[in-house]
């Protein structure tokens, strides 16, 4: 479960906190929720507090499996539109299939 502030949480990652932040601006947090515990968040917040943490850690290849659940339309969208920016190299398991189709190159079906 997650805890603490996103700072706490940059630094146990070791990932860049600038970084951290602005992808989460991107994914819609607002600056106020930046000094909010973790604890109080919602879901999706939570969520999109780990693909940002993901997305900020060095990697040759992402491996996510369903990073949608609990997010909602609009930040779907801007998730969509940071990953066609960054174009990381992933493995997604998804059942969104128009998410699928927007963002990946190739698909293997199961």
């Amino acid at each position: 479960m997650l805890h603490g502030s996103l700072t706490a949480l940059a630094k146990t990652a070791g990932i860049d906190e600038t970084l951290f932040k602005a992808i989460l601006a991107k994914l819609g947090f607002a600056s106020a929720q930046f000094d909010k515990d973790m604890s109080a968040f919602s879901d999706g917040q939570k969520k999109k507090a780990l693909i940002a943490r993901s997305l900020c850690e060095s990697a040759h290849l992402y491996l996510w499996d369903e990073a949608l659940n609990y997010i909602d339309v609009i930040s779907r969208i801007q998730l969509e539109e940071l990953l066609l920016a960054h174009q990381p190299t992933m493995i997604l398991v998804e059942h969104d299939r128009a998410f699928i189709d927007n963002v990946a190159n190739k698909c293997v079906e199961l």
